[in-house]
């Protein structure tokens, strides 16, 4: 039977200072517990409220619904509810295109980051300190899983690209355009905040400005983060 110190745990990890105290987030849905799970990941606790879970989830613990809602971040829960340990992925630079983001905020545009990451074969994300947490439950069910396989960095940005020895790129909207640009098989591409774009402080290490050319009306001020990294990315892979 599910105890009240193991309710009162899963609640408090819907807070950040939570998550990183104890090193623990929150995953649920059938499909997203069984995507972590099938990617090696080992849960710290499994809930189910439906005894038929029991025997796909063999290490779950049948809970009443009204106790996996109470433990849910969900409006509607989906019956399963998992607790995992935070993944520690190494840090410093890789042997391919590494992505970074400076403060997107936004859970959706991260949690699609990541799947595009995912997607395009991008091993390692790095994100600035006031990048929204990637174990945030509304990032976690945007990435489908997709959390697994990407490494997620979480550094101050100004000392990582500054030992760097590779070429930088941002997105800017006064950039070169993508389309002719001379892309090389290594490198870093950053992704700014969805209002103010690349930082300054950040900007001082972009070696190459890119941007994405605008064919339709003039009136359509910028594209959405996680649409722009898709395209840059398949450009960075298309050559």
């Amino acid at each position: 039977m599910v105890t009240k110190n193991q309710i009162k745990l899963v609640v408090s990890l819907k807070q950040k200072k939570y998550r990183s105290q104890h090193r623990l987030f929150v995953v649920e849905g059938e499909k997203l517990v069984n995507e972590l799970l099938g990617a090696g990941l080992r849960p710290y606790q499994i809930f189910v409220s439906d005894t038929n879970l029991l025997e796909e989830f063999d290490q779950a613990e049948l809970v009443a619904a009204k106790t996996l809602k109470q433990m849910s971040s969900l409006t509607h829960p989906s019956g399963v509810l998992a607790v995992f340990n935070m993944m520690a992925p190494e840090e410093g630079h890789t042997a391919d295109w590494t992505l970074v983001l400076d403060a997107v905020r936004d859970p959706g545009n991260l949690g699609t980051i990541i799947r595009l990451c995912d997607w395009f074969g991008i091993e390692r994300l790095v994100c600035s300190k006031d990048t929204v947490d990637c174990y945030n439950p509304k990032v976690l069910q945007a990435t489908m899983g997709s959390i697994a396989r990407v490494g997620i960095v979480y550094t101050d940005l100004e000392s990582f690209l500054s030992e760097t020895d590779v070429p930088v790129y941002g997105a800017y909207m006064d950039g070169e355009p993508v389309y002719g640009s001379n892309l090389p098989e290594k490198g870093i591409l950053v992704m700014g905040n969805e209002a103010n774009g690349v930082s300054s402080e950040v900007g001082k290490f972009i070696t190459h400005k890119i941007t994405i050319p605008q064919f339709g009306a003039t009136t359509a001020e910028s594209l959405n983060v996680a649409t722009a990294t898709a395209i840059l990315l398949n450009e960075i892979r298309r050559r």
